[in-house]
């Protein structure tokens, strides 16, 4: 590696600007409220305050199903056996120690 690129490179660096952390008001926020927790389902059927439109669209309706299904029927071949019949048959009947000798 060539050192002639490093150099202004750490140099350019130590002019970066680091965010005050130190002045992080700590026990404010631990005084601080959770958020409240709501259902999902109210939100995504509401409308957009902005555009009065429901950000909802059928499209987007349509795509989310379409992946729901996909991730449910992806879930149910996990839920599958992982050894099929004949390979557990073949493993529950053991090693066959007499070829060994």
């Amino acid at each position: 590696m060539k050192f002639k690129y490093l150099i202004p490179l750490a140099l350019l660096a130590a002019c970066a600007e680091f965010p005050a952390l130190d002045r992080v008001d700590v026990a404010s926020a631990e005084r601080a409220p959770y958020p409240a927790i709501i259902p999902l389902g109210p939100v995504l059927a509401g409308l957009d305050q902005t555009s009065g439109q429901s950000p909802l669209t059928p499209e987007f309706a349509a795509s989310l199903t379409a992946r729901l299904r996909a991730l449910q029927a992806r879930a149910a071949r996990l839920r599958g056996p992982v050894i099929d019949g004949t390979t557990r048959a073949r493993m529950r009947a053991g090693v066959n120690s007499t070829a060994l000798q």
